[in-house]
């Protein structure tokens, strides 16, 4: 019996120290993510490399797809949803990641306006009549305005929106539903319209439009009701939000729950529940670039001193939704910047780094000559050289 209750009592210890063994390694291992992670977030050195080495972050110019262009052919270059099109002699073709052609379109555009949103893409003849709907790779519909076309918008469902000139009135905004039927067309006498927007839920279209008629500039948001200007666009409009006096706004963009965010040459504002509020001033800042062209999301670029020749860039990406504001810094200055949904792409001059709407590295590109261009979606980004573009997958 003795023996027996020995043997039990060593086996137990076995188990035991096996418990406490493990238990410890388990300890360790978490500690030491948690320290990573920690490192990670707060320690630009320690991420840069992990970035590099671990998540395979960095890529080379030599390393990517490439579509070749004819450089003795004018080529317009567009990423939408998770093609690189490019347009040549009215023909648009349509390349995946790879590289690879997946189809070509006719299209009567030679000089072309571009919009695009989840899988549309639009395009117009700038200062012609011709409109194309895109979706995935095939033409929704064609159609014509009666203006001079000046811009082209689409939005996530479909809903297009052209503003024209060159007509009896100022400017004018057509609208079409994702079929192609005309909705209506609303006519401005007195101002220039500089941007549209349609909400997510495609009840309203929103006019951003100036008027420089007097000495004093006025700028205006109008916010018009698709379903009253389908049978009465006269009786249409459901708000006109007139802002200070000189404040010239040159983007308007539509979020989520009807918010409209506003970007001036100055400052950037939403308008929500009725009321225009500022959510960002440029005053004693050095801002060298902003955008409102995310999806819930803006971003703007201010520059700041590092040394007596040196400068950082630090992108703040602002939450419309709580005004959280992410940071991220590169240490030069940023030479341009591009916006499309969740995705930035800085053009530092031989690199280009994408980062998303939660201040995160996506890719970063480094190449062996300047960057001229660069287009982007979501999904895919497109380098553009004189001879060549460039693909990124994202």
């Amino acid at each position: 019996m003795k023996d027996y209750w020995e043997e039990s009592e060593t086996k137990n210890k076995r188990i035991n120290a096996k418990k406490i063994i493990l238990s410890i390694v388990i300890s360790i291992l978490i500690v030491a993510i948690i320290v990573i992670v920690a490192l990670y977030i707060t320690n630009n050195e320690f991420r840069n490399w992990i970035d590099i080495n671990i998540f395979r972050k960095e890529i080379s110019q030599d390393s990517v797809a490439t579509i070749e262009l004819d450089e003795t052919q004018t080529s317009n270059v567009y990423a939408f949803n998770k093609y690189i099109g490019i347009l040549s002699k009215n023909k648009l073709y349509l390349y995946g990641s790879s590289g690879t052609e997946e189809t070509n379109l006719d299209v009567q555009i030679t000089n072309p306006l571009f919009d695009s949103a989840n899988r549309f893409l639009v395009m117009g003849e700038s200062n012609g009549q011709k409109v194309y709907l895109v979706e995935d790779k095939e033409v929704v519909w064609e159609s014509e305005v009666e203006g001079n076309i000046s811009k082209v918008y689409v939005n996530k469902n479909g809903y297009v929106a052209v503003i024209m000139t060159g007509m009896s009135y100022k400017s004018g905004v057509q609208v079409f539903d994702p079929k192609g039927n005309s909705l209506f067309i609303s006519f401005l006498s007195s101002t220039i319209t500089v941007d549209i927007s349609i909400s997510n839920d495609n009840k309203y279209l929103a006019i951003a439009e100036v008027d420089t008629s007097g000495t004093i500039i006025q700028s205006n948001i109008r916010i018009i009701s698709i379903e009253k200007a389908k049978t009465d666009p006269s009786n249409s409009v459901e708000n006109n939000y007139k802002s200070e006096q000189n404040k010239l706004i040159v983007n308007i963009d539509y979020q989520d729950k009807d918010r409209m965010v506003c970007m001036y040459t100055d400052r950037i504002t939403i308008i929500e529940n009725g009321q225009e509020s500022v959510i960002f001033d440029n005053k004693d800042k050095k801002i060298t670039a902003q955008s409102i062209n995310l999806e819930n999301y803006f971003a703007t670029i201010q520059e700041e001193t590092s040394g007596i020749f040196s400068a950082n860039s630090v992108i703040n990406i602002v939450n419309v939704d709580n005004k959280n504001t992410q940071n991220y810094t590169v240490e030069t200055s940023v030479k341009e910047m591009y916006t499309k949904g969740n995705t930035i792409a800085l053009n530092l001059g031989t690199e280009v780094e994408f980062i998303n709407t939660g201040g995160w590295l996506l890719k970063r590109y480094v190449a062996s000559q300047e960057v001229s261009n660069v287009t982007i979606s979501d999904n895919i980004a497109g380098i553009i050289y004189r001879d060549k573009v460039e693909i990124i997958n994202l």
